[in-house]
């Protein structure tokens, strides 16, 4: 511990990497891994603060080549534990840039959350997909990052919703963001190629005019809905969802979509849940919850299921998946006790795992998610049984 407030008490400029401070490595107790993590996060803050703030009262966010500009509106009161963030997202997509341009600034007055900070980004591009791109995940978590510290806003009362393109991009980015939300609205929109396995864990609501024909809209929402009425009966303890197609509608329902506001409002994320269904989309990610693969390996398509009861983690199914990291903490289990992780009735770990500042720092790194940190991880192999 003394060698970590050495560490944070130097410039970040002059900082040499954490990852190769001997400190960093050495085993901590649960009382010094919960002082650590305070550490971090503090740290982290303070970066956020000092390198984000301009970007944020700019409303513009830039990584790498694409910018992701926004809108934001305050209602009501802040709760005790942040505010509400609902991130919005228009409708237009393949189009001149002036009409997605005016369908931005509709959409920043079509919906009042209750207490929240409402945010409408306008989409980086203006192709048919652009909201399911693989540089909006990036630009999201950024955007809920800076918002939590910069906002007051609380990490797991965290809402996206989208109309018409917007809404193929909540179909899209729901199931792979899920770790970042509470819940999802779908307004008017088409799910190309998503699955619906990723939201497990959150509030998923769909809402169509019945009339809504263009690409089939009405009745992919229509087989949606079948679809996760089958996952929940068969997960009775997931997949919470709200199906509605609107009698007399087409395309524009006339706001009737808004019941799914206050819908939304009634979830609260849970970010380390007894159950995880990871999907990986055409857009992959290395992480997801509690679980994470090795950094590159992510393949389209993949599919690992796994649950935890006390002290052990249960990998029930894992499919073009051979290495896989579970990431623990003190609100998950008991690390001063032994951990046993398992596989298709195989044992692939059982002992203790340490506490690290190394872990808590990047887990913290990668997420910038206060509840999304660990202080211990096992990589095991999933074919070898290791």
């Amino acid at each position: 511990m003394a060698g970590l407030h050495a560490w944070l008490s130097q410039p970040r400029p002059d900082r040499p990497a954490l990852a190769s401070q001997t400190f960093a490595d050495v085993p901590l107790t649960r009382q010094q891994a919960l002082e650590a993590r305070q550490l971090l996060w503090d740290d982290h803050v303070a970066v956020v603060k000092a390198d984000r703030d301009k970007e944020w009262n700019d409303k513009s966010i830039t990584i790498g080549e694409h910018t992701l500009r926004f809108l934001s509106r305050q209602f009501g009161n802040k709760p005790k534990n942040g505010w509400n963030l609902y991130i919005s997202m228009h409708g237009g997509g393949n189009a001149a840039a002036q009409v997605n341009d005016q369908q931005w600034q509709n959409q920043i007055k079509l919906y009042q959350p209750k207490d929240a900070l409402y945010i409408a980004p306008r989409a980086p591009t203006n192709t048919w997909d652009l909201w399911h791109e693989a540089h909006i995940d990036p630009l999201f978590d950024r955007l809920i990052e800076d918002a939590v510290v910069l906002s007051e806003v609380d990490p797991n009362h965290v809402y996206i919703m989208g109309y018409s393109a917007g809404g193929d991009g909540v179909y899209q980015l729901a199931p792979r963001m899920a770790d970042r939300l509470a819940a999802a609205a779908m307004m008017a929109g088409h799910p190309n190629d998503a699955s619906p396995l990723g939201l497990r864990n959150i509030g998923f609501a769909i809402h169509v005019g019945a009339l809504d024909d263009g690409y089939n809209r009405n009745k992919v929402a229509a087989e949606w809905g079948k679809k996760l009425d089958d996952l929940a009966a068969a997960d009775p303890k997931g997949y919470a969802h709200q199906v509605q197609l609107h009698e007399g509608r087409s395309h524009w329902m006339n706001l009737e979509d808004k019941v799914a506001v206050d819908w939304m409002a009634g979830f609260t994320r849970d970010p380390l849940p007894l159950k995880v269904v990871w999907k990986q989309s055409t857009v992959t990610h290395d992480r997801f919850y509690w679980l994470a693969v090795p950094a590159k390996s992510a393949k389209a398509g993949s599919l690992v299921i796994a649950s935890r009861d006390g002290q052990t983690i249960d990998i029930e199914k894992a499919e073009d998946v051979p290495h896989l990291t579970v990431l623990l903490n003190d609100k998950m289990l008991d690390l001063d006790k032994p951990v046993t992780i398992t596989s298709a009735g195989r044992e692939l770990f059982n002992g203790k795992v340490e506490r690290r500042v190394a872990e808590l720092a990047a887990t913290l790194a990668e997420r910038g998610d206060s509840d999304l940190v660990f202080d211990a991880a096992v990589e095991v192999d999933i074919k070898s049984g290791k």
